[in-house]
Order: structure tokens, then sequence, then C-alpha cells
């Protein structure tokens, strides 16, 4: 019986602190996305010609994590398939936040824009029934400055 309270009360709390985290993420991400808009980013991998320019390797990386209630809530979708959209936001949270690192060290270094931008995805940290424990993603481009 107390480990069924015990269950029931983890599921609690990752879902309200969960859900916590989460809205406080996306608000953080929207304010330094306004703030970074000026910096343009660009998945083609050639630089149009437009005179001297300074070039230089830029990245950014995050592992964010799950929390009990999202694992429990996506293990059940895997039990019956369908879409896990319990990791959707996971991913998104990682995505636009690895790009604002990225675009932070382009701002850091003067940069106007990133180029040839690619996004790295990786889970680690998994649990015992090999489900996914956190993510990681990597931004990383070529940060181009004008002379």
């Amino acid at each position: 019986m107390y480990d069924l309270i015990l269950f029931g009360v983890m599921l609690l709390l990752g879902f309200i602190f969960g859900q916590i985290a989460e809205k406080r993420h996306f608000r953080s991400i929207i304010q330094r996305e306004q703030e970074l808009r000026d910096i343009l980013c660009f998945s083609e991998r050639k630089i149009p010609e437009q005179g001297p320019i300074d070039a230089a390797l830029v990245s950014g990386s995050v592992v964010i994590s799950v929390d009990f209630f999202k694992r429990f809530v996506a293990n059940l979708r895997n039990f019956i398939g369908g879409r896990v959209s319990a990791y959707e936001s996971l991913l998104e949270r990682a995505r636009r936040e690895a790009i604002l690192r990225m675009k932070a060290e382009a701002r850091a270094r003067g940069a106007t824009s990133v180029w040839n931008i690619r996004l790295e995805t990786a889970s680690i940290s998994k649990n015992a029934a090999q489900g996914i424990g956190a993510v990681e993603v990597v931004a990383y481009g070529t940060a181009v400055t004008p002379r």
C-alpha cells in the first residue's frame, strides 16, 4: 500500500514541478529569442558573396531531463503505441535552447549571422528499462562577422 502511495506522490510531484519548470524554461526561451533575433541563422552551406568576412565555428549544447510524470506517460504510450507527445516538448526545448546558446556565442564574437547550422541529438542517462532519461542537443554552425 505504501508503495502505491509513494508512486502516486512521485507522479504528482513530477507533474507539478515538471510543469512549473517547463513553463519557466519556455518563458526564458521566448525572451532570449527576442533578444537574439537580429542574429540570422541559415542551414545553407555556402555563404553568399558579401565582401571580406571573418568566420568561426560556434556551438551550443544542452542536456535536458524528463520528469517522472512524463516518463510514466511516455511508457504508457509505448505500451499502446502512437505519438509520444510527452517527449515532443522536451526535444523542442532542447533544440531551441541549443540554438540560443549557439547564437549567444556568435554574438559574443560580434557575428551577424550563422551559416551551415546543424543539430545533433542523443539520448543519455537511460534508466533500467532503457527509457529516455535525458536528451542532449548540440547546435553548431559557422558564425560570420563582416570586416
